[in-house]
């Protein structure tokens, strides 16, 4: 206690996981299924098992300078179920249709070791959510500090790149907050920072957005909040007016700094619109399909704003 984790007490953490649920069966299989509609292209691998652990984006077919530019991502987290299958729910059902109006690009499951083994950590017992800045500004107390690059960020930031997108419009990061954040993952990370003194925290119960204080977008985000309600529930904030101790700005949403600086995935591009989501999967009031489909929702709502945006502009 109070001493952070070296090599060997990250090796035992690793070497305690267990693997409960099949990456190639369950995400891969589906991935590859979409070939005849999309590019299906691999973007790397992770090391530690390259035939296990293929990593994969999904690219709408018909790419031109005149649409707009959308990422989405999924799985950063790997245990978070809906964020994985919410983007293959939007590629199976939906991407076509809005392919008409943007250049899309899905990475479904940035994460697929954490996936199998239900794990926020990667393999090297690094956050992936915070590894998309290793040289951003550490903050002492706060929850959003960024952390050690990882072959998950990295293979994807490179791949970005190589798609050399001047301006990309939307992105869209996919996640969920689980019970176990506080049961398993909160009391892990303070193990393995050594702090001796971490309070527990409270899980909202419903959807919400995180919103980058750098660019606001409250109409962008009361759109995808409406379009969400018709779905599951939508979060509502503690007696403070905050949720997981951060500022409530308009119903759902939370704001943080720049998340870029943070290490946050959701800041890997200049996209102006861009947020996290977060649904809750163990709340009473709603069902794994719900989650997914509220993903889903969310997708949708925030490309039919932007398309009226640009609509009401060119009038």
């Amino acid at each position: 206690p109070g001493k952070p984790w070296g090599a060997v007490e990250t090796g035992q953490w690793r070497e305690t996981r267990e693997i409960q649920r099949s990456y190639l069966e369950e995400v891969v299989t589906k991935i590859h299924g979409l070939k005849d509609q999309f590019e299906v292209l691999q973007y790397g691998a992770l090391s530690q098992d390259a035939d296990k652990y293929p990593l994969y984006a999904i690219k709408s077919k018909n790419w031109s300078d005149d649409k707009p530019y959308v990422l989405i991502t999924g799985g950063v987290h790997g245990y978070e179920t809906s964020g994985v299958h919410g983007a293959l729910l939007f590629l199976q059902d939906r991407a076509t249709h809005y392919s008409e109006h943007f250049n899309i690009l899905v990475a479904p499951c940035v994460s697929p070791w954490g996936y199998e083994t239900i794990q926020r950590w990667n393999a090297q017992g690094v956050d992936p959510n915070r590894s998309f800045n290793p040289d951003g500004e550490v903050v002492e107390g706060r929850s959003f500090n960024p952390e050690a690059a990882t072959e998950e960020s990295s293979a994807l930031i490179a791949f970005l790149k190589e798609q050399k997108v001047q301006q990309w419009t939307c992105h869209l990061d996919l996640h969920e907050t689980t019970d176990t954040d506080e049961s398993e993952f909160r009391p892990a990370k303070a193990a393995r920072d050594g702090i001796v003194d971490s309070q527990p925290g409270e899980i909202p119960d419903g959807f919400y957005l995180v919103q980058d204080k750098t660019s606001p977008k409250p109409d962008w985000f009361k759109a995808m909040i409406d379009s969400v309600r018709k779905v599951t529930h939508i979060a509502p904030a503690d007696s403070d007016g905050n949720m997981i101790g951060e500022l409530v700005t308009q119903e759902g949403v939370i704001a943080i700094p720049c998340k870029t600086s943070l290490g946050l995935c959701a800041g890997v591009t200049n996209s102006p619109y861009r947020t996290t989501t977060e649904v809750y999967p163990d709340s009473p009031q709603a069902t794994a399909d719900q989650c997914n489909q509220a993903q889903l929702a969310c997708i949708e709502g925030a490309l039919n704003h932007i398309i009226s945006a640009a609509a009401t502009c060119a009038q």
